[in-house]
C-alpha cells in the first residue's frame, strides 16, 4: 500500500476495513499464500529443501515457536532472520508506544488510554516488517530487566504511582518486540534463573517483574537456535523451558560436495573487480574435500563443528593469493592453482577447534594435513589408483610399472624433477609442468580442463595427488617454488647411497 493511500487515523483505518490478526496467525497465512503461487520460500539457503525447511513449513502451518539445533555454520541465523520475509510489509501501530499497540486492540494501559480520548482522531503509524524481528544472543550477563524489563522508581515517582502499576515499567526487548518476531541465539548459554522468565511469556504470554504481576497478552513469535551438544548433554536448557518449545528442528551441513560448492560460490567474494580471477571446478571440489575431511579429522573437536565459513574463506584466499600473483605480474587475469590452496592455510586455522591431538601438532601443520587430506581424497574419488596391483596389501614394482602413471613416474624415477613457482606466469607454469612426460594425459583425460591455464592446474593437481599418496617428494626449493622428485631416489639420496643405491 502506497503512503497516500494508507489510513492516517483509527477512523480512517476502520472505514478501510482493515482486519488484525495475530503474529503467528499473519506468519501463516504468507506462507500459505507462497505455497499456493509456488514461490521460493527460504532464498538463499542450500540444501535444506528435503530435510528442515519442510519441518519448518509443519512449525509455522501450526503456529508452534520453535528451536533450531545445530552445530556452527549451518545458516540457523539466517534461517530465523529470513522468517521476517512472511510478516506483512507494514502494520498499524499507535505512535510512541514501546509494545507497538494495536490501534484496533490496545493491550498496554497507555495505548487504552490515548485510543479512550482521542477515538477516531488517533494518528495512525505504521511499522515497515524489518522493525518487527528482534534477536538477542545469549550470554551469561543477560538480565530478565534486558529481555522482559524492569520497574522505573523515577517514572514511579514523577507519576505517584505503586509499583504495581504498569505504567511504571521500562519494557525490555521482548515486549518491544510485540506483535513481531523475537529470535534468542545460543539459548543453552542463558542462565537457568533467566530462562525461567521466559515460561509465562511462550505458555501463558503474560510475565511478572519484581514479582508484580503484569497482565499484558503479548503476541510474539518465539524462536530460539542452540547447539545439540549444549542442548542434550549440558542440561543448560531447564526442562520446563524446553516442554514449552514446541517444534525441534534440527540442521546439518552439506550433504554432498555439490551442495558445498553451491554454498561456498553464493557467500564467497569471488569477483575482483578489474582483474578477474578463474577458479577451477575441479578446484572448487578440492576446498568442498577440505571441509568433509575437518568433519572427520581426529584432530578437530568434532562436537563444535567446521562451519561452512571455513570453504567460504579458504576460497577467498585461495582467489586473493593467485590475486597477488596476478598483480605482481602485471596481468588483468589468471588462474588459481593447488600452490595458492597450499599458500591459504590461514583460512584454515583459524576455523576448526582442536582437541589436545590437534593443539600438540599446532593450527597451522592441523591445517596443512586438511588440505593435504582434502587434496588425497579427490584425487583417489577421480583418478584410478596408482597401485592396481599389491601383494598382501603393499604395491608392487609391477604395479607402479603397469599403472596408468608409467610415463609419469618413468620420468622422474630417471632422475628428473618438476619445479614450479607460485609467481611464475600461466605460461611458464604451464612450460615447467609440460616437460613431465605423460603428465598432459592423464590431467586432460580425468579432468577435462578447459583451457591452457586450467590444463596446467590439473597438471599439478595430478604431481600433488602422487605426492599425497606417498609416490612422489614435494620439496620447497625456496620461498616461491617447489620441486617434485622420485620418492625412492629421494629416500636414498637422503640415506647417502646416490644414484648407485
Amino acid at each position: 500500500m502506497s503512503n497516500s493511500l494508507r489510513p492516517k487515523t483509527l477512523g480512517q483505518l476502520k472505514a478501510a476495513g482493515y482486519v488484525s490478526r495475530g503474529v503467528k496467525e499473519e506468519i501463516r497465512g504468507n506462507l500459505v499464500r507462497r505455497l499456493r503461487a509456488g514461490e521460493e520460500l527460504f532464498p538463499g539457503i542450500v540444501g535444506y529443501e528435503d530435510t528442515v525447511i519442510p519441518q519448518l513449513v509443519n512449525a509455522i502451518l501450526a503456529r508452534h515457536d520453535f528451536i533450531l539445533l545445530g552445530l556452527r555454520g549451518q545458516a540457523k541465523t539466517r534461517i530465523l532472520r529470513a522468517l521476517v520475509d512472511f510478516l506483512d510489509e507494514e502494520i498499524p501501530v499507535i505512535p510512541g508506544n514501546p509494545i507497538n499497540d494495536d490501534p484496533l486492540h490496545p493491550i498496554s494501559a497507555e495505548g487504552r488510554r490515548r485510543v479512550f480520548e482521542e477515538g477516531d482522531d488517533l494518528v495512525v503509524e505504521w511499522l515497515p516488517r524489518e522493525s518487527r524481528y528482534q534477536e538477542k544472543l545469549a550470554t551469561p550477563d543477560v538480565t530478565i530487566a534486558d529481555l522482559i524489563g524492569d520497574i522505573d522508581p523515577i517514572k514511579a515517582a514523577a507519576l505517584r504511582l505503586p509499583y504495581s502499576d504498569e505504567r511504571v515499567i521500562h519494557y525490555g526487548i521482548i515486549p518491544r518486540t510485540n506483535r513481531g518476531i523475537f529470535a534468542i541465539n545460543e539459548l543453552p548459554d542463558l542462565q537457568p534463573r533467566i530462562q525461567v522468565g521466559l515460561l509465562n511469556i511462550l505458555e501463558e504470554r503474560d510475565f511478572q517483574i519484581r514479582g508484580f504481576p503484569v497482565r499484558i497478552p503479548l503476541d510474539v513469535q518465539m524462536v530460539f537456535s542452540a547447539n545439540p551438544e549444549d542442548y542434550t548433554n549440558r542440561g543448560n536448557i531447564i526442562t520446563p523451558l524446553r516442554d514449552r518449545i514446541q517444534s525441534q528442528i534440527l540442521t546439518h551441513y552439506p550433504r554432498s560436495v555439490e551442495e558445498g560448492m553451491r554454498i561456498t560460490a553464493q557467500e564467497a567474494w569471488l569477483e575482483r573487480g578489474d582483474r578477474h580471477v578463474d577458479l577451477p571446478r575441479f578446484l572448487r571440489e578440492v576446498i568442498e574435500e577440505v571441509a568433509i575431511q575437518a568433519r572427520e579429522s581426529e584432530y578437530v573437536d568434532q562436537n563444535s563443528g567446521v562451519s561452512a565459513r571455513m570453504t567460504i574463506a579458504l576460497a577467498e584466499t585461495v582467489v586473493s593469493n593467485a590475486e597477488r600473483r596476478a598483480i605482481r605480474l602485471g596481468v588483468a587475469h589468471t588462474t588459481a592453482r593447488v600452490c595458492d590452496l597450499a599458500a591459504a592455510v590461514s583460512a584454515v586455522s583459524g576455523k576448526v577447534e582442536l582437541v589436545l591431538e590437534g593443539e600438540q601438532e599446532g593450527p597451522l601443520n592441523v591445517a596443512r594435513h586438511l588440505i593435504g587430506r582434502g587434496l588425497k581424497s579427490y584425487f583417489a574419488r577421480n583418478f584410478p589408483s596408482a597401485f592396481p596391483k599389491k601383494r598382501r596389501g603393499q604395491p608392487t614394482e609391477e604395479g607402479l610399472a603397469n599403472s596408468e602413471y608409467k610415463e609419469i613416474l618413468e620420468w622422474f624415477a630417471a632422475g628428473h624433477t618438476a619445479e614450479v613457482a607460485d609467481d611464475s606466469g600461466d605460461a611458464e607454469f604451464l612450460e615447467a609442468l609440460d616437460q613431465v612426460r605423460g603428465l598432459r594425459r592423464v590431467a586432460s583425460r580425468h579432468l577435462k580442463p578447459a583451457n591452457d591455464a586450467e590444463l596446467a592446474v590439473a597438471m599439478e593437481l595430478v604431481l600433488e595427488g602422487l605426492h599425497q599418496h606417498s609416490i612422489l617428494t614435494r620439496d620447497r626449493v625456496d620461498g616461491r617454488a617447489v620441486a617434485y622428485r622420485d620418492m625412492f631416489k629421494s629416500m636414498f639420496s637422503s640415506l647417502g647411497g646416490g644414484d648407485e643405491a
